[in-house]
């Protein structure tokens, strides 16, 4: 089984290539982004929750969000693998979902970061914000926010999984073919 966790700081092209990583490896695509987006959207209690965070730029307790990603593997069972988009965010998260992924005889396998200069990054959020809609990408202040929690919070797992020898970097700026080609490089490796 496949599973990869894809991260990097909002704005990097994690969405873009999640897509072709999906197709390509055949995983089912789980963006905490987009579930609690859904959730917000159609006004449940956790969507509700996950806004009061997500508004102020801030990450959604880990408590919220590993039962949320758990609920959506166990909806899977027959996946060839998951690519985790946007989870974890913390070590905290990293190993919830190593228990649990090893309490079903898995394991993530590779973790692959998306990296850019911030002010490339707040540049394309803020084009973003113009035809989205999202209102956390429309207020440069908020964008930094964010930025700071994943410097705080994020960033060390790259620490966590390079003791695991599963961390890989790629540069995120350049076409969507360049880092489509990058990202495809590194993964081959565990076809």
């Amino acid at each position: 089984m496949i599973n990869i966790v894809l991260f990097g700081k909002p704005g990097a092209g994690k969405g873009t290539q999640a897509d072709f990583l999906k197709h390509k490896y055949n995983l089912v695509h789980l963006s905490t982004g987009d579930i609690f987006r859904f959730n917000i959207k159609n006004d449940t209690e956790l969507g509700r929750l996950a806004k009061t965070f997500m508004d102020k730029g801030d990450l959604v307790p880990d408590e919220v969000t590993i039962k949320m990603l758990q609920s959506e593997v166990d909806k899977n069972p027959q996946a060839a693998g998951f690519l985790f988009d946007g989870f974890p965010r913390t070590i905290a998260q990293a190993e919830a979902l190593d228990k649990f992924l090893e309490g079903k005889n898995q394991e993530i396998i590779a973790t692959v970061a998306l990296e850019a200069n911030d002010e490339i990054l707040v540049q394309r959020l803020l084009e973003r914000g113009k035809t989205s809609g999202r209102p956390d990408d429309q207020d440069e202040e908020k964008i930094r926010n964010r930025y700071q929690e994943y410097n705080e919070k994020t960033a060390p797992l790259m620490d966590y999984y390079k003791a695991q020898h599963k961390f890989y970097a790629v540069d995120g700026i350049g076409s969507i073919e360049e880092v489509t080609e990058r990202l495809s490089l590194v993964l081959d490796t565990f076809k």
